[in-house]
């Protein structure tokens, strides 16, 4: 077994959700032979076999008629009422086709590659977010859980130099968007998050009954591509192949029937061998599988339990040429793993207890693993155990920590700043700190994917605007930041308490007052030698003006004013993550 291996890290939240049941159309070859004609006997056999299966069906949509008649008469579907600062979480409608784009300020360079920006984010049916109201009591879905809906700018040049740019959305057709949309034409999940205890068990008792799953597949998350194949992703689905052009979703992934469970929104390639690795997670045993897909996207040529004790959502892994995991429930750990090893072969390392949703990137360095992540002390998916209304929850997590001096131990929880775990092989030893100061907190780190699992120089990040964010009750990120590892920072810097060392340099990109970002990501000059020789590309929203637009901007003249800022044609309501995919139309 080699040092070849992969990374993943998770905060403890404990799971409420169920592994979806999707169909697919598959490609794979069957193996199966033809079959020999039938016997009278065989026949008489198989008629017989077809009528149970007859009988039973009908039996099983009878019971499922009165289940639904159930929920039809007991529970009242309600619309959630938007906080007057969430006006930008409302959801659009598709457009239908892609619409030329004509309104730049500025100039988009003509070294910036042709290709898409796609984004990917919550746009709930039928005119927004859904409440209940039953004999149970109340529940509701919450801001992260509207269907996923992709949003699309396309950079095409033409033989002549000049650039024609053109915008579409459309929401990404699982299998529950179709039968909510196309059958039902009306909601049928049961929110299963937020509410009344008995609201909540109720409604995952009979969504499940109902439809063999808690919740309905979302696929809002973020957009992935591997082996010439766009996928958009979540954890609580399988992944959706899209056809990037049109953005119709042609149906799941799942490797040729290898792999039966979500995975997670961030998989990585593997720096040497250009295979994907994939994790899935499950409320039942196996809590969590490690997958690896071939370069070519047709085969799984690794999967594995990693046999942990309990289950935890998981939202990132990190690749190096080993693997990492992390837990959080009163104690932490972190433990690295060759890429085609199992649960045995796993190095633990205690770490102080933290939540990290993301990670900048992690890397082999002598004889230890280097992980650089976005540290929070406070997961950011509360529980239902939280009540019914989260707003104060949330607004209170993401107060700034200097606004009082009669402080809640809450404050400031979800704020999450740039972290460093330097992981000792040989010794076994974990050492630990914040990379940044506490001028600002930052989250959705990303860095030139070239460097993926490799030793880097640079990483990007959207730096939280606290003071919207408590506001509203959700994030709200005013600007950019560029992270210089290898630099310290010059000046006088507040340092983050439990840091002895000196903090790195940090450059940041604000955005003007009462403009946010969403889907950041690092888009490589073509030919480029130098790692952040550049462009970061960010959907951009002004609640004031109610104007959506596509900011570029230099990522080695960082503090300027963008080279270009893309005014969009319709809103684009705040999501997740984003990519620019380089594609050559001219082919």
């Amino acid at each position: 077994m080699g040092r070849s291996g992969m990374m993943w890290m998770f905060p403890g939240s404990s799971i409420t959700r169920s592994p979806s049941i999707s169909l697919a159309i598959h490609p794979c070859k069957s193996n199966l032979s033809s079959s020999m004609p039938l016997i009278p006997g065989k026949k008489l056999k198989q008629q017989q076999q077809h009528v149970r299966v007859d009988i039973v069906k009908k039996l099983k949509n009878g019971c499922m008629k009165l289940v639904d008649g159930f929920v039809d008469w007991v529970f009242e579907f309600s619309d959630q009422t938007l906080h007057p600062n969430q006006t930008n979480l409302a959801p659009v409608e598709e457009i239908g086709a892609p619409v030329a784009v004509t309104d730049i300020q500025g100039t988009l360079p003509q070294q910036f590659p042709q290709g898409i920006f796609l984004r990917n984010g919550p746009n709930p049916l039928f005119g927004g977010l859904k409440s209940t109201r039953s004999m149970f009591g109340r529940s509701s879905f919450i801001w992260v859980e509207g269907e996923g809906m992709l949003h699309a700018m396309y950079f095409k040049k033409n033989m002549d130099g000049k650039w024609h740019l053109s915008y579409n959305n459309r929401y990404v057709q699982t299998e529950s968007f179709r039968f909510e949309k196309h059958v039902k034409n009306r909601p049928s999940f049961l929110p299963a998050v937020e509410g009344d205890a008995v609201a909540i068990v109720a409604a995952f008792l009979l969504n499940w009954l109902r439809f063999g799953e808690v919740n309905k597949d979302m696929s809002n998350t973020n957009v992935i591509e591997h082996s010439g194949k766009f996928y958009s992703v979540a954890e609580n689905s399988m992944p959706q192949q899209i056809d990037i052009m049109s953005l119709q979703s042609l149906g799941v992934w799942d490797v040729c029937r290898a792999w039966n469970r979500p995975f997670t929104s961030h998989p990585k390639k593997a720096p040497d061998t250009g295979e994907l690795v994939i994790m899935g997670i499950a409320p039942t045993k196996p809590y969590m599988e490690i997958g690896i897909i071939s370069e070519d996207g047709k085969r799984m040529v690794h999967k594995v339990d990693v046999k942990l004790s309990r289950s935890s959502l998981t939202h990132e892994i990190g690749v190096t040429r080993r693997l990492i995991k992390f837990e959080k429930e009163g104690y932490a750990k972190i433990g690295v793993m060759p890429r085609y090893g199992d649960a045995d072969s796993i190095q633990w390392f205690e770490v102080k207890p933290n939540c990290t949703m993301h990670l900048f990137n992690c890397f082999e360095h002598q004889n230890e693993v280097v992980v650089w992540g976005c540290r929070a002390t406070d997961s950011i998916i509360p529980g239902p155990e939280k009540g019914l209304n989260k707003f104060e929850w949330f607004s209170q997590r993401f107060k700034p920590v200097h606004v009082t001096d009669e402080q809640n131990t809450e404050d400031g929880s979800l704020l999450s700043c740039a972290y460093e775990w330097r992981l000792n092989l040989k010794t076994g030893e974990a050492r630990e700190r914040f990379l940044t100061g506490n001028q600002f907190s930052m989250d959705f780190p990303f860095i030139n994917s070239a460097f993926t699992g490799l030793k880097n120089k640079y990483g990007y990040a959207q730096v939280l605007d606290s003071v919207a964010s408590s506001n509203s009750g959700i994030f709200k990120f005013g600007g950019l930041a560029k992270l210089h590892f290898e630099e310290p920072q010059s000046g006088e810097v507040s340092l983050l308490k439990d840091s002895e060392e000196e903090p790195i340099k940090v450059e940041y990109h604000m955005l003007e007052n009462n403009s946010f970002c969403t889907g950041a990501s690092f888009v490589p000059r073509e030919d480029s030698l130098q790692e952040d020789d550049g462009w970061i590309i960010a959907h951009v929203h002004n609640e004031i003006t109610k104007t959506s637009q596509v900011y570029i901007v230099d990522a080695k003249r960082f503090s300027d004013e963008p080279v270009a800022k893309i005014t969009l044609p319709h809103r684009v309501p705040y999501g997740f993550h984003g990519a620019f995919m380089p594609i050559s139309f001219n082919k």
